[in-house]
């Protein structure tokens, strides 16, 4: 029997519902201090403590639902349950802040690297969604490889030069509609080089 495809809206909320949590919970809790074997703890190190454990059931709920997990998603998922857990740790919420620009300094590095020996990693794992042609995959991973470091760099400003709610809006809302404006901006480079469908029946 074929795999019936997943539902969008059930795929969507589990993708980005633990971020949305995250971010009421933060509103919620962020002026709140919270007491626990007789160390105190800030809303955001509960919030975060709270996230951790969402996100994993989120993640395997979404690979039970759809049978995969994208190496951004498992390697994402890493780094949440390591640097979360030395925030609670330590009791320390710079851990936490620091995840983003390992994440995008981790796969800049990665498709750098790539870049290095002639060949787009990237294409590797997006070659079913998005069909180019090789000269295409090369110029779109330049480009994303600058953008990550771009975005490790924006990061460590936000969090070390402002304060913590201009980070978690920064987060919630600043990376993802940079990534979004990043791949509309790249519309052009999709219609030049888009591999054509075959006629072949």
């Amino acid at each position: 029997m074929a795999e019936q495809a997943p539902r969008p809206g059930l795929k969507f909320a589990l993708e980005f519902g633990p971020i949305a949590a995250f971010f009421a919970l933060y509103l919620w809790l962020r002026d709140e201090t919270f007491m626990v074997g007789g160390a105190e703890y800030s809303g955001f190190i509960a919030v975060t403590a709270v996230f951790i454990p969402l996100l994993v059931l989120s993640t395997y709920a979404l690979y039970r639902l759809t049978g995969k997990l994208a190496r951004m998603q498992i390697v994402t998922l890493v780094l949440v349950v390591v640097f979360g857990g030395l925030t609670i740790w330590f009791n320390d919420e710079r851990f936490f802040k620091m995840k983003p620009t390992m994440i995008y300094l981790l796969f800049g590095g990665v498709l750098g690297f790539g870049l290095l020996r002639g060949q787009s990693y990237l294409r590797f794992a997006m070659e079913e969604l998005m069909p180019l042609r090789a000269e295409g995959w090369m110029k779109l991973t330049r480009r994303i490889t600058v953008f990550f470091f771009g975005l490790a760099l924006a990061n460590e400003a936000v969090w070390r030069l402002m304060s913590t709610d201009a980070w978690v809006n920064f987060k919630t809302f600043g990376l993802p509609i940079a990534i979004f404006v990043f791949f509309m901006a790249q519309s052009r480079l999709f219609s030049d080089y888009a591999v054509e469908p075959s006629n072949e029946s």
